[in-house]
């Protein structure tokens, strides 16, 4: 196949004014790092595991029907239409600018909604677990976990990059470490163990857990958002997106079953999970374990692997949110810059080539939900980490509903481009793999907005705090929330929508300038 002309892409002179500003700075080496922080989230470990073997079962399950398909996609797209922006590039090519705009509006603000919810929460229950308990430092605690985040984000790519590269070296240093030292400690003290009808999938299992997988198994198309900061997107994205997916798995799946050897079923939480498996196996360094996480104590050499243990896992979720602000926001000062958001929003800085505006907005969007979420939850930080990490991922996952039938869509729209890199069995695996990962989208949002979904006693799967609890008598000492938790996901949904709507309609000026002109992706012939 040969290359001919490029194609004729119609943008705005708003967007030819940005993108002289970018910087490449971004080669194999780094698009392999970003995407390990990316992916592997710690935050969710600890969710994914509460649901006991069959967290694992599951999780391994999505790799084939999900997972790989997706990375398919993305190797595709990514390597295909390199454009900044990413996946608005592509949701705007396939369904038009008023849907990518919308939806990026969703895809962006997810990102500062977790960065100060699950994320920060998680590093506030870590700080309180290994060193002391913050009190109402928690705001400090938690205004400078965000800031340093966007911080990072606000850097020249060139400089900014490390910090995903470090968090992604300290995640697999933590991961590691303490995986080698679960086997230490079976030696010396046995396990919990798990037993083989333990991992036999169940439908209230599966269905609980749908969202939360999903939403550790996104991120593929992140550093496609900084597109033209690429050396050479057509080479490196099929290569670090498959060898990135074959490190996320094994990042995932060791810890997770870890866990599930140490810790009895009853003692695994959503939020503390991780934190006190590794104050359980740490006490082969010194210590000893108590009657419950809570009362196990590291001495000596077990308190400082700890307390190493613990900063390298802080580190690690603040690389997470980094990652994802400094991905997310470019992909919303691109629509921004392409006449579908407020022009403000959609200015690089000359110097750093970053989208200072978005950055700063994350930012304080960030602090605020932060403050008024420990405000509004009395200190109830496991209520408080089931409905912001709930709202993180339904953002996330209507946003992937727009993005996963492009493949096929441009597939049939854009035949003659050139493809670098294209997924296999043609048009019909095109089709497979977009109605497959959309699917899979769709499932779950559903799962999510409704916990429960297709279940004789839904109110039982609400997430933490808001599921009704019943002693040892049968008396329901806390009722069930069901309508606050929907409240706490539908209505902040609601609002984003709108603001995506105000956000196009702010963005006409913008638009009225357009122009044509050559697009990356090129025309091939026979």
């Amino acid at each position: 196949m040969s290359v001919s002309g490029a194609v004729v892409e119609t943008t705005t002179a708003a967007a030819l004014e940005e993108k002289a500003k970018l910087q490449k700075h971004f080669g194999r080496f780094d698009m392999f790092f970003f995407l390990v922080c990316t992916l592997v989230g710690l935050d969710t470990i600890g969710a994914v595991a509460s649901h006991g073997a069959q967290g694992f079962t599951w999780l391994i399950f999505l790799v084939p029907v999900f997972f790989i398909p997706y990375a398919l996609l993305t190797s595709e797209l990514g390597s295909t239409f390199t454009e900044e922006g990413g996946p608005y590039v592509w949701t705007k090519l396939s369904l038009g600018r008023f849907a990518a705009g919308v939806n990026a509006i969703m895809y962006w603000i997810s990102n500062p909604i977790w960065l100060g919810g699950s994320l920060c929460i998680t590093a506030v229950a870590t700080f309180n677990s290994f060193f002391t308990n913050l009190g109402n430092w928690q705001y400090v605690f938690g205004l400078a976990f965000i800031w340093i985040s966007v911080w990072a984000a606000i850097l020249s790519f060139g400089v900014g990059k490390w910090l995903p590269t470090i968090g992604a070296w300290g995640r697999m240093l933590v991961l590691t470490f303490f995986t080698l030292t679960v086997a230490i400690y079976a030696i010396k003290h046995g396990v919990h163990g798990v037993h083989g009808g333990d991992f036999k999938p169940s439908y209230a299992v599966f269905i609980a857990l749908v969202p939360v997988l999903f939403f550790n198994y996104v991120g593929f198309e992140l550093p496609n958002a900084a597109g033209d900061e690429m050396k050479d997107p057509q080479k490196d994205v099929p290569f670090t997106v498959i060898r990135s997916a074959f490190m996320a798995v094994i990042l995932y799946g060791a810890p997770i079953l870890a866990i599930l050897l140490v810790l009895p079923l009853s003692q695994v939480s959503s939020l503390g999970g991780f934190i006190d498996a590794i104050k359980t196996v740490f006490t082969v360094y010194g210590g000893h374990v108590g009657a419950t996480p809570d009362t196990t104590v590291l001495t000596g050499a077990g308190k400082v692997v700890g307390d190493i243990a613990a900063i390298g896992f802080i580190f690690a979720l603040m690389s997470s949110g980094a990652t994802w602000i400094m991905g997310a926001d470019r992909a919303q000062a691109v629509a921004c810059y392409d006449g579908a958001g407020p022009r403000i929003l959609g200015q690089f800085s000359k110097r750093y080539g970053t989208p200072i505006a978005v950055n700063a907005l994350s930012g304080i969007i960030s602090s605020v939900f932060m403050i008024l979420a420990f405000k509004l939850t009395n200190g109830s930080t496991a209520q408080y980490f089931s409905a912001a990490l709930g709202l993180a991922i339904s953002t996330t996952t209507i946003a992937y509903l727009a993005i996963f039938p492009a493949l096929y869509i441009l597939r049939k729209k854009l035949p003659s481009v050139h493809r670098p890199y294209r997924a296999p069995f043609g048009d019909t695996g095109a089709f497979v793999i977009s109605a497959l990962t959309f699917g899979w989208a769709a499932l779950a949002t559903a799962a999510l907005l409704w916990p429960g979904l297709g279940q004789a006693d839904p109110n039982a799967s609400l997430p933490s705090g808001f599921a009704p609890v019943v002693d040892s008598a049968g008396t329901i000492t806390h009722a069930a929330q069901r309508w606050q938790y929907e409240a706490s996901q539908l209505v902040p949904l609601t609002v984003f929508i709108a603001v995506g709507v105000i956000f196009y309609m702010l963005g006409a000026p913008t638009r009225r300038k357009e122009v044509a002109a050559p697009s990356q992706a090129v025309a091939a012939t026979d």
